[in-house]
């Protein structure tokens, strides 16, 4: 459920001052309000945190589509197909409670899930350092392809996913401080700080997981 919910940060936020459009601000507060709402309910482990995040989704499709940030508008695209199929099998993965049940990754699947991520960055990163002008190509396709990655793993309901978000995240918190993006940065703080409070919750359940949340 969980979303790269400010990314493409940096031009989207040079872009926004460009304009000056207030109505896309406001739209933009919405998505991020939006966003860590379904964070939290991913933590917490609700179907719910689906729709919402589909919502998310939605809106930034809109804002990146709004100032031309197409790559970014994709990427959104992809997330909201792994928000679809992630909501499909958490149905049918939950307890007679109706639970949602977290399930471990084997060590195999977790290599192939980080080399998949690392194929990923490489062929992202030559295309955007190619065929565009983006400021720091190989780290932004980095950070989207093992994104894609921590998404797939959510969906398939492994704990192990918000140690990568939080990877990601921090790794996002020291590209925005480089481009003078502070308040991006601290977003991206808090979302580390959910992602521990996910990554504990979940890994409860994993040890006690007769234990109702």
């Amino acid at each position: 459920c969980r979303l790269v919910s400010v990314h493409g940060g940096p031009e989207l936020s040079a872009v926004l001052r460009e304009r000056g459009d207030g109505l896309m601000s406001m739209l933009e507060i919405i998505a991020v309000a939006v966003s860590f709402l379904g964070i939290w309910l991913t933590a917490k482990r609700y179907m719910l945190c689906w729709p919402v995040n589909l919502l998310a989704c939605t809106l930034y499709f809109r804002i990146f589509l709004d100032v031309r940030l197409y790559a970014d508008m994709l990427l959104q695209a992809l997330f909201g197909l792994a928000i679809l199929y992630g909501w499909i099998i958490w149905a049918r993965g939950r307890a007679q409670a109706g639970t949602v049940i977290v399930a471990p990754l084997p060590v195999r699947r977790a290599v192939v899930g980080l080399a998949t991520g690392a194929a990923g960055a490489l062929a992202i990163g030559w295309i955007m350092h190619r065929f565009t002008d983006a400021s720091l190509p190989w780290m932004d396709a980095s950070l989207s392809s093992f994104s894609l990655v921590a998404q797939y793993w959510t969906a398939r309901r492994h704990a192990v996913s918000w140690l990568l978000w939080i990877a990601v995240d921090i790794v996002y918190v020291g590209m925005f401080a480089f481009k003078h993006l502070w308040l991006t940065a601290g977003l991206y703080g808090a979302m580390i700080i959910l992602a521990v409070l996910g990554y504990r919750r979940w890994r409860a359940t994993i040890m006690t997981p007769d234990r109702s949340d």
